[in-house]
């Protein structure tokens, strides 16, 4: 593969690599659908009252807060078919309630084809308005059309900020699980979520489907956070938002007039906002080295990322290879075919000298060729990328090989968002270009970021990139 010659001064440069991938057209936002008229929604069989008094903590708790319970649908408005199903609890007396905003994502994005709608414990049932949302916490908060039906009910109290939770406390998670009938989900908390760029409770209990928006309470029946999900490769693992960004959204929406139009606005405005905090945090963390004898590599801090690694076994003849691979566990929900708002971080360093300078050659190119950087679809258009030789890091020590900075292969691309306006994916591939039988390829990606945020993580990327000179190397 013929390469161009690297740049000069690669470093000042980099904006210009970037910015050549903004220029137009990107798609611009799709006009919402036409309205069609309502139909009543289906009735929702109510649950049989407990026969006998309540004598566990679970019962009590649900006989007293049964009231506040309600399951939230998402419609077609022109039939009463589901489209989506979630919970949700009464958080005032005038009958705002929360949910998931991933319960009525469907609502939010396209209100002309979708009406919302509310059926209680006892059977009562009616309409709904969203007032308000928070994509990145993935919360919603919706009043009834009519008030009445929901009146005297009472709401469902917070757990004061100041009365912290011990670890191992018993908390009670309460929803529609599958649309079979409310219920009642026991288990533990577990403090925040370890690594999480979000903060995320651990609660050791099973959720399951239907039961997202639905409360977690204490023993008095107070809310510790709104179920929102579980882990499918493990058991009684599931995860709640906290209560303060509850308060937050009661508090910003109340007075807030209905949205009855698509709100891809308010959900670009709020992504923004994320990916301007994750970007500064993550640039304003140094990054770790990997540890090989030739290259310093960049690996991200472990503060909001897992890292593992993984590599070939030594006796195995052929290309030998390292591996370690860097995700957020957190990604924000815009609808059911798009998550966004993370980063992932990760590389490979490869030692051919068992296979030979020609066959190395082969395979290192073939891997670099290999990596797939997405195509259009109905979320984002395809990638634009650019490709060029840079020079990273330092020089290395006088009268060796590594007397030069680092010369690397560089792939950047970008993948605007259709509905999403100034947000992009990032993609930086990296290929070490020295090493006849040995090298390193790396890769960032970034999901959800301005056009200057990829500028700074692309910059910050290939900066990570040095020699890693040797111990005996003059300073």
């Amino acid at each position: 593969m013929q390469h161009p010659g690297p740049w000069a001064s690669p470093w000042p440069r980099v904006a210009a690599f970037v910015a050549a991938l903004l220029l137009p057209p990107f798609g611009p936002a799709l006009a919402a659908s036409t309205t069609a008229p309502a139909a009543a929604p289906a009735p929702l069989a109510a649950s049989a009252p407990n026969a006998s008094a309540p004598t566990g903590a679970g019962q009590r708790i649900y006989e007293r807060i049964r009231p506040q319970l309600l399951q939230v649908r998402t419609l077609l408005k022109t039939q009463d078919s589901q489209s989506s199903v979630g919970s949700g609890f009464l958080v005032d007396e005038a009958g705002h309630l929360v949910t998931n905003y991933h319960v009525v994502s469907q609502y939010a994005l396209q209100p002309a084809r979708h009406r919302l709608v509310y059926a209680t414990v006892d059977g009562q049932q009616g309409a709904l308005q969203l007032l308000a949302f928070d994509v990145v916490n993935d919360l919603a908060l919706l009043k009834p059309v009519d008030p009445a039906p929901l009146a005297g009910r009472g709401s469902v109290a917070l757990r004061p900020a100041s009365e912290p939770l011990p670890r191992g406390a018993r908390i009670y998670s309460m929803g529609n699980p599958l649309d079979v009938g409310f219920a009642v989900a026991e288990g533990s908390y577990n403090g925040p979520v370890e690594r999480s760029f979000l903060e995320t409770l651990f609660f050791g209990g099973s959720l399951s489907g239907g039961m997202s928006g639905g409360p977690a309470l204490d023993e008095q029946g107070r809310l510790v956070g709104v179920n929102v999900a579980a882990r499918r490769d493990g058991e009684q693992v599931s995860f709640l938002v906290p209560s303060a960004p509850v308060r937050v959204l009661i508090e910003r929406g109340r007075g807030a007039t209905p949205i009855t139009t698509p709100a891809w606005a308010a959900v670009t405005k709020q992504l923004l906002a994320h990916e301007a905090r994750l970007t500064e945090r993550f640039i304003g963390q140094p990054w770790r080295n990997a540890g090989h004898p030739r290259y310093t590599i960049p690996v991200p801090q472990e503060t909001f990322l897992r890292c593992w690694g993984r590599g070939s076994p030594q006796a195995v003849r052929g290309l030998q290879f390292e591996r370690s691979d860097c995700e957020m566990d957190n990604r924000i929900f815009v609808n059911g075919a798009l998550l966004t708002g993370f980063l992932t971080v990760r590389h490979e360093a490869y030692d051919g000298s068992k296979l030979g300078a020609l066959r190395f050659a082969e395979r290192y190119s073939s891997s670099f060729r290999n990596e797939f950087m997405g195509r259009d679809d109905r979320q984002r258009t395809a990638p634009r990328c650019v490709e060029r030789q840079v020079r990273s890091g330092p020089a290395g020590a006088p009268g060796t090989d590594q007397a030069e900075p680092l010369p690397l292969k560089a792939v950047i691309c970008l993948r605007a968002y259709k509905k999403l306006e100034g947000l992009h994916d990032l993609s930086v591939l990296v290929a070490t270009l020295d090493g006849s039988v040995q090298g390193v390829q790396g890769r960032l990606d970034a999901y959800g970021v301005s056009a200057a945020s990829a500028q700074r993580l692309a910059q910050h990327y290939l900066d990570g990139y040095a020699w890693n000179a040797p111990k005996n190397a003059s300073r």
